[in-house]
């Protein structure tokens, strides 16, 4: 199956060097058009290749690993879907400036992160997510983790552990198998709207747990 990834952030570049590592095949793309990534993938090598977001967003498995703010404007206007596996590997905060009020807001629990949490109205984010991507299989994962760590999934003699979710069980066999592809131990949450919850940053009860299986 091909892979595509939008967003070059500490997500999709740190996905991109797990790809790489593992001998999986991948185009990363980002708003800014293949040519700014070109130190990227001369880092990561021939498996990795940049390519435009139309590009990206063709394969038959894409992350989505943006930014929660950039989601609507980044996604808008791609072509249909049509039934293919979409990751959300996203949550749903915002980023802080550091010399902005909010960072030095004493109501928010998240500031000295320097993040803040997006009120969705009591939905989680993967329930948002999917109306960005109508008609897509949506699977929730590499999301719960510090973004540094997942292109090493082996740990002190065991496997590092990622979680999954979703609503479509031949979407999250392909996941799961790109999970295994990789050298991680994947572990299904159940369907999107129970796992989702869980494994999703900053409050999901398995959010930056980092679990490793012996």
């Amino acid at each position: 199956m091909s892979i595509g990834i939008i967003g070059a952030g500490a997500l999709g570049s740190n996905v991109a060097r797990l790809l790489a590592k593992s001998g999986v095949s991948a185009t990363i793309a980002n708003r800014r058009g293949p040519e700014s990534l070109a130190g990227l993938v001369g880092e990561l090598g021939p498996s990795i290749k940049a390519g435009t977001v139309e590009e990206a967003a063709s394969a038959d498995i894409v992350l989505v690993a943006l930014r929660w703010v950039d989601l609507e404007k980044a996604l808008h206007g791609l072509p249909a879907w049509n039934d293919r596996v979409v990751i959300d590997g996203t949550n749903a905060v915002e980023f802080l400036d550091p010399d902005s009020p909010d960072a030095k807001d004493p109501n928010n629990p998240l500031a000295a992160y320097g993040i803040k949490a997006i009120d969705l109205g009591g939905k989680h984010s993967s329930e948002v997510f999917r109306r960005f991507v109508p008609g897509a299989r949506v699977v929730k994962a590499f999301n719960h983790l510090d973004v540094q760590v997942l292109p090493e999934s082996a740990v002190s003699g065991g496997q590092r552990v990622l979680f999954y979710s979703g609503d479509d069980a031949d979407a999250k066999t392909a996941v799961r198998k790109l999970l295994e592809q990789t050298g991680h131990f994947p572990v299904d949450l159940g369907v999107l709207d129970v796992g989702g919850p869980l494994a999703s940053l900053p409050f999901g009860a398995l959010a930056s747990i980092n679990f490793i299986k012996i």
